[in-house]
């Protein structure tokens, strides 16, 4: 039966920066395999964005299907840490490694879990290797499988590091959509004692990025905080104090809720610019699209099991980046609950102990109410 923290350690040290494969993957399989789970293994797509190996671990051949869902793959450690951040170490109470809350330490804990528990149906991990980078090869590529395999999940629980400020707090049930637009103008370099010659971009640019700031989406909804349009970016990139540009581009990122979708709003986004500058060249990418598992059994459930061990009940929340549940939201209900994210993508990033202990009893408690109800 793996220790959840022994089976973190273990994660921890097979590093694994996006987009993973390999020996991360050696592990988890080892873990899971004395469980009755069977484990398929593949590895998608070429560079740049791949290739990512992904995991689809299930135990059960009929009834209800439970999955949980997470990854493997970690950001970038960064310089500075107090130790090595693929050497796990303990010092106090925490564990401390690249990937021990975001989210190595879940996934540990629910295979922790597993172990504890006979479902009379289906149990099953969805484990990428690709979340943290472009997840084009990742989650995705595991609903195909899932798909043809015909192994579709009616719950989802994603085991990402959800606390805020005590392990419990929060529950996510839905995710703003994201989309980045960029925006370049063309114009006409020249000298700047003879604009006649030349074509300025830069005010083109200025007039669209102040239409585009005057936007307001909506207020907000009953879930979700209101939409909101950034500009991350302006460049010319021209070093000489006495030459007009002969280009200027701006990005965006947009954050919005489910009252809008990404294409949406870059054709919106574009249409403002084409007015002040029809020949500027637009284009939008949608990283995801907001979702919202409505408040319900699902939410609840978990709720109730985390109560009954940590004594706080979570609230239910829509807020912070991404992840990969904005994909898996299309298969069925999908909540996000995992670990404090204090440390997450920051040096020395670090778990207590005796939240992985704790996590692992409230998964084994879902998992006994998904089954009994």
């Amino acid at each position: 039966m793996p220790d959840p923290i022994e089976l973190t350690k273990a994660l921890i040290a097979a590093e694994s920066v996006t987009p993973a494969t390999g020996k991360v993957f050696d592990v988890l399989e080892a873990a899971l395999l004395p469980l009755g789970f069977a484990v398929e293994r593949f590895v998608a797509g070429e560079a740049p964005d791949g290739p990512v190996e992904n995991l689809l671990a299930a135990r059960g051949s009929a009834g209800r299907h439970f999955a949980f869902a997470g990854h493997l793959d970690v950001v970038p450690p960064g310089v500075g840490w107090t130790s090595d951040a693929f050497a796990p170490e303990v010092r106090g109470e925490l564990l401390y490694g690249r990937g021990a809350v975001d989210m190595k330490g879940a996934i540990a804990a629910f295979a922790a879990a597993a172990a504890r528990v006979e479902t009379p149906g289906i149990v099953s991990l969805v484990i990428t290797g690709d979340e943290e980078g472009p997840a084009t090869y990742g989650t995705q590529k595991l609903i195909e499988r899932m798909r043809e395999r015909g192994l579709l999940p009616d719950l989802c629980l994603v085991g990402e590091p959800t606390s805020a400020n005590r392990l419990g707090d929060t529950i996510k049930i839905g995710r703003r959509g994201s989309t980045i637009v960029w925006i370049d103008v063309p114009g006409k370099q020249g000298h700047v004692a003879y604009p006649h010659l030349a074509d300025n971009p830069i005010p083109r640019l200025v007039k669209a990025l102040a239409e585009i700031e005057e936007i307001v989406l909506d207020e907000g909804t009953d879930w979700f905080q209101p939409s909101n349009i950034e500009p991350t970016d302006v460049t010319v990139g021209n070093p000489a104090g006495n030459v007009i540009p002969g280009h200027a581009s701006a990005r965006l990122s947009i954050r919005f809720n489910d009252l809008h979708n990404g294409p949406a709003l870059i054709e919106r986004i574009t249409g403002i610019v084409h007015r002040h500058a029809p020949l500027a060249r637009v284009k939008g990418t949608t990283y995801g699209e907001a979702f919202l598992t409505e408040p319900g059994a699902l939410s609840t459930l978990v709720q109730d099991a985390a109560e009954a061990r940590l004594g706080i009940r979570p609230e239910l929340s829509t807020t912070g980046g991404t992840s990969d549940a904005r994909f898996l939201s299309k298969l069925c209900p999908v909540v996000e609950f995992g670990l404090v994210n204090a440390t997450m993508h920051k040096l020395d990033e670090a778990v207590a102990l005796a939240d992985l202990e704790a996590l692992t009893d409230v998964y084994e408690a879902v998992l006994k109410r998904v089954f009994a109800s």
